[in-house]
């Protein structure tokens, strides 16, 4: 017979377990880092170089204090050490440097770089970094679409950097505007980065992190439509030839991880990396042929806009001190005399050799050519397996592979492919971005696991185990 009681069988009701308010600040601060270096040249168009260098030291500052403060889970014997190595190696071009003080000022970016990606990673999760990531990518993307609401609709003209009207009589070269008002009259929009091609790669690279969010099961799924849908809206009228081949690029790499994923013995990946390298070769061969044509077709010229002369020279200097370079100096500072009126292009200094690897060997010589091909190798090294392999720690080897890691591989295409027209790798969320990832894969191999992963993911909707997508 049934009795009644005043003690009930099942365990009292619990409040759902919830982020602390400490664990928010913290996650916002990193939202702001990695926003502050995807903003890139938005701090000197909009607050000039003092403000830029203020934000850069004191952002390194309290990210150190927190680092000390929180004592974050960290294998200090697993840490990316060819980029540390590559970045030590920067630092000791003070002992060389041509342009000193340039040196020092570019280093202080590089190390506040460095350190605030080590940081990120150290105190989050991979599914908080990926989180944290899609967070920074929505403020760039709404800056930059707000901007140009207000430069049309508002401000009703071209705008200079630190909010200036030109007058009638300005003459210079449309490449120094912060804005061409070009919202609703077709032409290219630069967003909040005062180019069109730093935008065309933060929505390319915005694309990519919310596809990867809504395959993770990530909530709120509709509004991540709508902000890739802004995000491809950007892309296109950003109008990149080379960030459009970074894309190309990015769609092979995913389609071959997929297919890489599809192997259910040890020898079935040799057929897929033997066609991965034929149609490699074929593409590149097609696009070295064909490339009048080509890029003909996406608007600019075969040495992409008059790349090869800024080669040229870059060459010529970089044949004078081959070994060790004429010192660090990532960008090239405009001041400095051996930079300014160097090369010119639209009557404005050059700021960098328009390739990765130029500008390494112009710096760092040889010696910092190796350091950064090793650190690019490693990197991409364990992204790819990252990507492809089950993930497996025990007996069970038929775990469903995990969205989130197709990730470091896909932004390590789009960084590979965009050094060969760009130094951007080499600074801001570039190389923010390869340290962070290069450290976390190093940290934490297995998503969910290890004791840097052993900590509550406050991301409610996402799941430990996702399907294959």
């Amino acid at each position: 017979m049934a009795v009644s009681s005043r003690h009930p069988v099942s365990a009292p009701p619990t409040a759902p377990v919830r982020e602390t308010t400490g664990h928010l600040l913290l996650r916002a601060w990193c939202v702001f880092v990695i926003a502050a270096s995807m903003a890139g040249t938005s701090w000197l168009m909009a607050f000039g170089t003092v403000v830029a260098a203020v934000v850069v030291v004191a952002t390194g500052v309290v990210s150190t204090i927190l680092w000390v403060t929180l004592r974050p889970r960290v294998q200090w014997r697993r840490l990316p050490w060819f980029a540390l190595a590559y970045v030590a190696w920067a630092v000791a071009s003070l002992l060389w440097s041509h342009w000193l003080a340039a040196t020092e000022l570019t280093l202080m970016l590089l190390v506040s770089t460095t350190l605030q990606a080590m940081f990120v990673a150290a105190v989050f999760t991979w599914r908080e970094i990926v989180r944290a990531v899609a967070s920074a990518l929505k403020w760039m993307l709404a800056l930059s679409i707000l901007f140009e609401l207000w430069v049309a609709l508002i401000w009703r003209g071209d705008i200079l950097p630190g909010f200036v009207r030109p007058d009638a009589s300005f003459e210079g070269h449309p490449i120094t505007l912060w804005s061409r008002d070009n919202l609703f009259n077709g032409g290219r929009l630069q967003g909040i980065f005062g180019n069109a091609n730093p935008l065309a790669y933060i929505a390319l690279l915005a694309i990519i992190v919310f596809l990867v969010r809504i395959a993770s099961d990530a909530p709120r799924k509709f509004l991540l439509v709508l902000w890739t849908a802004l995000a491809v809206f950007l892309f296109w009228r950003a109008a990149s030839a080379t960030a459009v081949v970074c894309a190309v690029a990015v769609v092979v790499v995913l389609v071959t991880i997929l297919l890489m994923r599809t192997a259910r013995r040890p020898g079935e990946r040799t057929r897929f990396y033997v066609m991965y390298v034929v149609v490699a070769g074929l593409g590149a061969a097609i696009l070295w042929l064909a490339r009048d044509t080509i890029f003909g077709l996406l608007g600019r010229s075969p040495d992409l806009t008059g790349r090869q002369r800024i080669w040229d020279a870059v060459g010529e200097r970089i044949a004078q001190h081959p070994v060790l370079g004429w010192g660090y100096s990532t960008p090239w500072v405009p001041s400095e005399p051996l930079f300014d009126g160097w090369i010119i292009d639209h009557g404005v200094s050059v700021m960098q050799a328009h390739n990765m690897w130029l500008d390494v060997a112009l710096q760092l010589g040889g010696v910092g050519v190796l350091l950064i091909a090793l650190a690019l190798l490693a990197f991409v090294w364990r992204s790819w397996f990252f990507a492809v392999d089950r993930p497996r720690w025990d007996l069970v080897a038929d775990r469903p592979y995990t969205a989130l890691t197709l990730l470091p591989s896909l932004v390590a295409t789009v960084l590979l492919v965009q050094g060969i027209a760009e130094s951007a790798p080499l600074l801001n969320w570039g190389w923010l971005l390869i340290v962070m990832f290069a450290f976390k894969i190093k940290q934490a191999p297995l998503v969910g696991r290890g004791p840097s992963e052993q900590r509550l993911d406050g991301e409610q909707g996402d799941h430990l185990t996702e399907h294959s997508r």
